[in-house]
């Protein structure tokens, strides 16, 4: 991503925070680079899963203890400058390409060796006067006492005195064609006259013993074949990946659900192959569980990895209104409708 679009997202973001901030949600449980999504114009966008109502909301952060704020650590209560914290880990995202404890870009800034924060892939094609200015921002963000970390608005008034190439369209900043916008559906949610299909009907009826049941007889015939493996991957971690995976889908043909979720989490984690309708499958395992939260992560996983799969819209809008977030849960129910009619047109 060059620099002017990482300078966009941190501005978008900002504001985006700003304006949950003025409409009376200033807190957002576990703010990271993953809550960050792009529209069909590339522009970036914050998730509203991570919206909080009030601080007694978040029981835990899913991320690393590393990277949570230190008030979070010792109280275990989200405040208004907890998102400021998380907001710092973003820009430190967006300044190095990848993942950096807060603690150690610290004692970079503090060395002053903060130029070894810089992505070394944007080389000269940055100016280092404004990656100072994130620098500096973004260690301010970090501060340990939450009084000396600014606030929202201070920091879309810095990221606007950032932005550049604001005739570019993000989506070309991106390198990405531009996508058409959705077609509007009805009120049934339904988009032209395609019929409701099974899962669908289902997961509106939040009936989880019939979604269990088709996600069983669909198997995985929805995963890409992308997956596709040369000789030289046959190790015998990938062996173990695939026994990992072999022994979830038991469990989750039985209904042992806790060990579905154990076994499919050391496929997950082996990172050796990508699979969509696992993280749907656990999604499911959670929510058999009574666990929404972490069933809705594993639903906008399954979304990431095949944006235009039906099926982790429509667990997600279960998960969400488990969560109570009625409406949330009625736009991905339409969103997931809106993907269906099309898969059927074209097929």
């Amino acid at each position: 991503m060059e620099w002017a679009m990482r300078l966009r997202v941190a501005y978008y973001l900002a504001q985006a925070l700003e304006h949950c901030s003025n409409n009376g949600r200033p807190l957002y449980h576990d703010l990271n680079a993953y809550r960050v999504l792009f529209d069909q114009d590339g522009n970036p966008r914050l998730s509203c899963f991570g919206l909080m109502k009030n601080s007694r909301d978040g029981k835990s952060y899913s991320t690393n203890l590393a990277y949570t704020p230190p008030e979070y650590q010792r109280t275990g209560r989200v405040i208004h400058e907890s998102v400021i914290f998380s907001f710092g880990t973003i820009l430190l995202d967006l300044l190095s390409g990848k993942h950096i404890p807060p603690t150690h870009a610290l004692d970079l800034i503090k060395g002053k060796n903060a130029s070894s924060l810089i992505d070394s892939h944007l080389k000269e094609h940055y100016s280092s006067e404004d990656g100072t200015e994130v620098v500096r921002l973004a260690s301010r963000c970090l501060q340990f006492e939450p009084p000396e970390r600014p606030n929202v608005r201070a920091l879309v008034q810095s990221l606007a005195a950032l932005q550049r190439k604001n005739d570019v369209p993000s989506h070309v900043m991106l390198g990405i064609s531009q996508q058409p916008p959705l077609e509007t559906v009805t009120n049934s949610g339904r988009s032209g006259s395609g019929s409701c299909s099974g899962f669908q009907e289902a997961c509106s009826r939040m009936d989880l013993t019939a979604i269990h049941e088709i996600l069983v007889k669909t198997h995985y015939r929805d995963d890409s074949s992308e997956n596709e493996l040369s000789f030289q991957m046959w190790t015998k971690q990938m062996q173990d990946m695939l026994n990992a995976r072999k022994k979830g889908d038991l469990a989750f043909r039985e209904k042992d659900f806790a060990l579905a979720i154990e076994r499919y989490s050391e496929f997950i984690l082996g990172g050796v192959m990508v699979s969509p309708t696992v993280f749907a499958r656990r999604s499911l395992a959670h929510l058999m569980s009574d666990q929404p939260d972490a069933a809705l992560r594993d639903a906008m996983q399954a979304q990431y990895i095949n944006p235009e799969w039906p099926t982790a819209f429509y667990l997600q809008s279960v998960a969400l209104r488990m969560l109570n977030m009625e409406k949330e849960a009625t736009d991905m129910m339409e969103e997931g409708a809106i993907l269906e009619a099309k898969k059927t047109s074209r097929s």
